[in-house]
């Protein structure tokens, strides 16, 4: 029977129906019989019955050769072997209790992900306060919207991605995208740009001539194209010409905000001729655009990971905000501020207890009252709730450290391609006394485990996510998983029980969502008047939804979440020796996504269309730099730096700048770009500096050339 579900890849999460096969290849085995559902789009807001080839391709690794089916264990040898559910989880719980015992709770480590379902995300979170009892949690969010969640809060006192269904900008005439790449990272997003561009309004900055910034050839709007992490004092120059050219709306700031004084004294020294000499960007470039913004009655500040994966990255988002605030932009019908997400479930992920500082319903976890009420609904004294722990950095330096982490759980994640500092990061791996990966396929993360649990795919599981827009969506299963494959609501209830545990793991996604209803009563994100039944019914579920509501398509339309109902304008500047400048030989190494791939390439990898088209890594190197540095296309280098070295192959391009070069982070081994990234982070949101990294790209002579 037919299903209808949503694509298992961004936080677009475009609606599918799966419809099961008669034919089909068996999970593990290497026939050609096909993959056991067919993929069909659906008619949904955010796609319109589209899908990219990642969704049209994801019913293939369903039924992959590579597709884990047993638990393992490493064995004295070494090498990992399949084993039984029972000693697999017996083993892993007896470690579990021998470490607390020997090193305390907060010897053992959880970390999740962005794209585990609400329930799942929830659970885990529960399952390492009660039955682990430690407070070192976090998830890979944290190098994804951070940044954004943090400028968001300080700014608004919410988080919610984009405030606004994403179809409101289909009318706009002017849309500021800031460091994102919607042709690929989610191509049915542009859709939605057909407005801005027939009005000549859609401007694209980004340091690369991306397939997004192509969008805007023809009369369809502007490329803007700073030096990389520079985006700062680009947003402090629009601001500048607003507030000196008189184009601030007044009456918005004066009812709507606060801290206008000081933001106004912040930028005056960043006039447009002093921002180009920083950024490259021409000052009268600088100036129509703010007019351009200024003028437009239908207008959109949009930001991704490109501005905010950086060391400065909260301050960045915080200008992107001001800037929206003095055009009187949030709130106000047909135009508004988003930052959009990345990961399927990166919004609900963040929002009910994986991070290190959160409980569900994203409350703060040193608030007293709100561990009150959590620790109501789950029948525990407030006192049993551990603090806050650590963000994903600290935590995962911490690795085989005296008082630091010596198990690891790591659940929708793979840490040794997605991690900043890559290196180390493996180095911390191999201290571990243990480490338990839960994944689908054998992962570079996967491959280092002492067990690797094998769970169920998308098109297998019941359960809910958030997008990118607050919606709240229902994941339906299509088929029944392999024999041998678990759901991890399952596996953390088995582990709770064999850990002692008397707090309630339930196994049924829709009982867990009940609970998960009750602890987010009352907070930001609070989804207490949402149901199976509701979703089912094909209702809009945006939260916050508290019980006997309909839900919040649009926030700020009267107030902003703060106390006062004000949003808060907040002078940001660049904060000297942020990042160290670069020496004549070194270019700055930006990285990003490829149209075939997603986020570190452990599912799409095994698609065999998505990599015959994108097989590897190449570093794009502008020609006249390629020229400079006797280096040809498709010729063999080495991009590196004190962190790291990756090895692949250059493609010249005119799309970069020639003071930067181009990695895509969906790969591993020698061709991890994270290899080369800082683990040096935002004080504000603890966001490794991913987009702006310093290094040197040489030829490499192939064996047996030359003579």
């Amino acid at each position: 029977m037919a299903a209808d579900t949503h694509c298992p890849y961004c936080a677009l999460q475009c609606a599918m129906t799966l419809t099961p096969t008669d034919a089909a290849t068996p999970p593990g085995t290497t026939d050609a019989a096909g993959p056991p559902v067919t993929v069909a789009g659906r008619d949904f807001p955010t796609n319109r019955g589209g899908l990219c080839k990642k969704g049209w391709t994801s019913a293939e690794l369903l039924a992959a050769p590579s597709r884990l089916t047993a638990p393992l264990v490493r064995d004295a040898d070494g090498s990992l072997q399949e084993t039984t559910w029972d000693a697999a989880l017996d083993l892993v719980a007896d470690r579990l209790r021998g470490i607390r015992a020997q090193h305390g709770a907060d010897a053992v480590g959880v970390f999740g992900g962005g794209g585990l379902t609400n329930e799942k995300a929830y659970l885990l979170g529960k399952f390492a306060r009660l039955a682990l009892g430690t407070s070192r949690i976090d998830y890979n969010g944290r190098y994804c919207m951070s940044s954004a969640a943090a400028a968001g809060n300080r700014a608004f006192g919410i988080d919610r991605g984009l405030p606004f269904p994403l179809t409101d900008l289909d009318d706009a005439t002017t849309i500021l995208l800031l460091g994102t790449n919607v042709a690929e990272t989610m191509p049915p997003f542009i859709g939605h740009l057909a407005g801005a561009q027939a009005a000549g309004g859609l401007v694209v900055v980004d340091p690369r001539r991306t397939a997004t910034a192509r969008l805007t050839d023809d009369g369809r709007g502007l490329h803007v194209q700073p030096a990389p992490g520079t985006d700062l004092v680009l947003l402090l120059g629009l601001i500048h010409v607003v507030i000196a050219e008189r184009l601030v709306d007044e009456p918005y700031v004066a009812d709507r905000t606060t801290g206008h004084a000081a933001l106004r004294r912040s930028v005056a020294q960043w006039w447009p001729e002093r921002v180009q000499s920083v950024t490259g960007v021409p000052a009268a470039t600088v100036r129509a655009l703010a007019r351009r913004l200024a003028a437009s009655e239908r207008a959109y500040v949009l930001t991704g990971r490109g501005v905010e994966q950086h060391v400065d990255g909260t301050d960045t988002a915080t200008a992107a905000i001001n800037l929206a605030l003095l055009l009187g932009l949030p709130g106000r019908p047909g135009s508004g501020y988003g930052t959009l997400t990345g990961q399927g479930n990166g919004q609900g992920g963040r929002e009910h207890g994986q991070k290190c500082d959160q409980l569900p319903g994203y409350r703060k976890i040193t608030d007293p009252s709100a561990r009150a009420h959590v620790a109501r609904v789950w029948g525990v004294d407030p006192e049993e709730i551990p603090g806050p722990g650590l963000p994903a950095i600290e935590l995962l330096g911490s690795l085989g450290r005296p008082d630091g982490v010596r198990a690891l759980l790591v659940h929708g994640s793979n840490l040794v391609v997605s991690s900043p500092n890559v290196a180390e990061v493996r180095r911390g791996i191999e201290r571990l006394d243990l480490l338990v990966v839960c994944d689908f396929v054998r992962s570079e993360t996967a491959a280092l485990a002492d067990v690797v649990l094998p769970v169920l795919q998308w098109a297998e599981e019941a359960g809910t996510m958030t997008n990118l827009e607050g919606r709240v969506i229902r994941r339906r299963p299509a088929l029944a998983p392999p024999e041998g494959a678990r759901d991890e609501l399952w596996i953390l209830h088995e582990l709770a029980r064999r850990l002692g545990s008397t707090a309630r793991f339930d196994t049924d996604p829709e009982q867990v969502f009940e609970e998960l209803r009750l602890v987010s009563e009352g907070g930001i994100a609070d989804y207490s008047g949402i149901d199976y039944a509701l979703l089912d019914s094909g209702a809009e579920a945006f939260w916050p939804f508290p019980r006997g509501s309909s839900g919040t398509p649009r926030l700020f339309a009267d107030r902003f979440h703060h106390d006062d109902g004000l949003a808060r304008l907040v002078a940001v500047a660049p904060r000297t020796g942020a990042r160290p400048a670069p020496s004549p030989d070194e270019l700055t190494l930006v990285t990003g996504r490829l149209l075939e791939h997603y986020q570190s390439g452990a599912q799409t990898r095994r698609v065999p269309e998505l990599l015959d088209a994108q097989p590897d890594a190449r570093a794009a190197i502008h020609p006249a730099t390629a020229a400079r540095l006797g280096i040809a296309d498709d010729e063999p280098v080495e991009v590196a730096n004190e962190r790291g070295t990756v090895r692949c192959r250059a493609r010249l391009t005119t799309d970069i700048r020639t003071d930067a070069v181009f990695l895509p982070f969906h790969y591993g081994d020698e061709q991890a770009a994270n290899l080369l990234t800082s683990d040096a982070v935002d004080p504000i949101s603890s966001m490794p500096e991913f987009k702006a990294n310093l290094v040197r790209v040489t030829r490499l002579v192939e064996a047996g050339a030359g003579s």
